[in-house]
């Protein structure tokens, strides 16, 4: 008998449940309705997309791809190896091979590489050259295995043993398929989107907003899980004839400024509190811009990496912009040493992010110069932000963003530009939970105590009727006593018991109990049913 396991949640994965995620319906429906005030619709991209696209999007470099990713391979062709069992492959790895199996083993095989060359010639597998020998040295295998019929029985019996062993291994290795992703980031996924779905062909810009969760195989801590989830958006613009360059700063400055705006602008309806806006530019892939930069800080790295901690010192050379990011103490006294992007922007960038500073004044938005603010993502170029909370510590970052122009044109499409932010909607609930703006309805609006056989019918009409008006209602599927029921609809935290008993419904007058204050009324059921949702909207006192 398979002995009993208690599951859990894997490490860096939680539930989430009630009444919490009344609080997170609340953030995500103030999000919609705060981004949808801006002219943005919602997008639901799939978990899961080519590894390839976060790779090149996101950057081989970056430990998002080099450490962090959920990835596997997408392998239609294992459905082929439906013949054999978990209890075969354990029976020939420990060699256990008696006569009545051993054909049934190689047959398997067999059939499995017939099933390959079939979907080959079908053009629904496509194998990588490595895939495509291993597959050429099993069907050698195969053949081998028949000529061992010519073999004295010993030695076709060590020989058969070692021909296993070795269909095994190729077995075991042989991957099939696109190497896939859960996605780390979603921005990757919009923009895929874009190209595939022709929204260039759209209106210009394209709005679009997501939510929902995201993979890093991260170690876990406060507010930072291996499934978190994001709420993001992402201004997409192709470039028709004629634009671009130095004429599109006032435009791209202000389309920037209104997208901070906006995340702003959520924070504020949420009530969350000490909200902070750093900006900064990065400048861009120009000769004259970033690269030039870039150089000077490795220069100025070098002489100090003997100071740096490993992770600085390997970003040194994959990204020295990332070096600057570094929380370490030991490392903030060197970092404020460096030089600093804003002596090395070229002229349109330096223009670009004093007409974003200026946008912002327009619109009421403080923010602070954060010159160390970089992303961790290589698709970001001049303006990026970050906005920052209390009740999350050091790591105290609730949304970061920026602008990524040519991220579109790098994916396949035709040159766009882009700007966007992602959210960490953990982070967030977590800090307006600190804040104290967590706070969420609990219970039920209303418990109906019936009592007699009789006014079950009544009882379920008057459920149907209060759900139909927004209210939340509790029915309890049998007869309670009225003490029993008062105290049950104390437990579940109901504000009301509408009291129905056989003289109510006669009468055609229902109770209504305010469970707080202990007060009943006697109301008819039309003034019954605008008592009870104009109560629903006051607070509780």
């Amino acid at each position: 008998m398979a002995e009993k396991r208690k599951f859990q949640a894997i490490k860096g994965t939680r539930d989430l449940l009630p009444p919490e995620t009344e609080l997170w319906n609340r953030v995500e429906q103030t999000a919609r309705e705060v981004f949808e005030g801006y002219g943005f619709g919602e997008i639901r991209p799939p978990i899961f997309e080519p590894t390839e696209l976060f790779a090149r999007a996101v950057g081989l470099g970056t430990d998002v791809v080099s450490k962090e990713m959920y990835s596997f391979i997408d392998n239609p062709a294992r459905a082929l190896l439906a013949a054999f069992s978990e209890q075969a492959f354990q029976t020939y790895q420990m060699y256990e091979i008696s006569e009545a199996n051993r054909y049934f083993f190689v047959g398997a095989v067999e059939r499995f590489v017939e099933a390959i060359r079939l979907s080959q010639q079908q053009e629904q597998l496509v194998l990588d050259p490595g895939a495509q020998s291993e597959t050429d040295q099993l069907q050698i295998l195969i053949v081998a295995h028949r000529e061992l019929d010519r073999s004295p029985e010993l030695e076709k019996s060590a020989k058969e043993r070692t021909l296993f062993k070795q269909m095994l291994s190729k077995l075991d290795i042989l991957q099939f398929g696109e190497k896939i992703s859960l996605r780390p980031e979603a921005t990757a996924s919009v923009c895929r989107a874009y190209i595939e779905h022709n929204m260039h062909a759209l209106a210009q810009p394209v709005k679009l907003y997501y939510m929902g969760p995201m993979f890093r195989r991260e170690r876990p801590q406060k507010g930072r899980y291996r499934q978190f989830y994001q709420i993001g958006a992402e201004v997409l613009e192709a470039l028709q004839q004629g634009q671009g360059g130095a004429k599109d700063i006032p435009k791209d400055a202000a389309i920037d400024a209104e997208v901070i705006e906006m995340v702003m602008a959520f924070f504020a309806r949420l009530g969350l509190e000490s909200v902070e806006l750093d900006i900064n530019s990065i400048g861009h892939n120009a000769p004259n811009c970033r690269p030039t930069y870039v150089a000077k800080l490795r220069a100025e790295l070098e002489k100090v990496k003997d100071k740096l901690g490993p992770d600085s010192q390997r970003r040194i050379e994959t990204n020295p912009l990332r070096v600057l990011d570094s929380k370490l103490e030991s490392e903030q006294a060197i970092i404020a040493t460096l030089p600093r992007i804003a002596d090395c922007l070229c002229d349109d960038c330096a223009k670009q992010y004093a007409e974003v500073k200026r946008q912002l004044a327009l619109r009421g938005v403080a923010y602070r110069e954060n010159w160390r603010l970089v992303r961790g993502l290589d698709y970001y170029m001049r303006t990026t932000f970050e906005i920052t909370a209390k009740g999350l510590g050091s790591q105290n970052a609730v949304c970061g963003g920026g602008r990524y122009d040519g991220l579109v044109e790098l994916l396949g499409g035709q040159p766009t530009k882009g700007i966007g932010f992602a959210i960490g909607e953990d982070r967030l609930i977590l800090s307006l939970q600190e804040a104290g703006k967590g706070a969420v309805a609990q219970g039920r609006d209303v418990y109906i105590a019936w009592m007699g056989e009789g006014t079950l019918a009544t009882a379920i009409r008057a459920a149907q009727e209060l759900r139909a008006a927004g209210l939340r209602v509790e029915l309890p599927p049998v007869e309670q006593k009225f003490g029993k029921a008062l105290a049950q609809a104390d437990k579940i935290g109901a504000r009301f018991a509408l009291i129905l008993g056989e003289d109510e419904v006669a009468s055609g007058l229902w109770t209504v109990k305010t469970l707080e204050t202990g007060m009943q009324e006697k109301l008819e059921k039309a003034d019954m049913v605008e008592f009870l949702k104009k109560a629903k909207s006051s607070p509780r006192s």
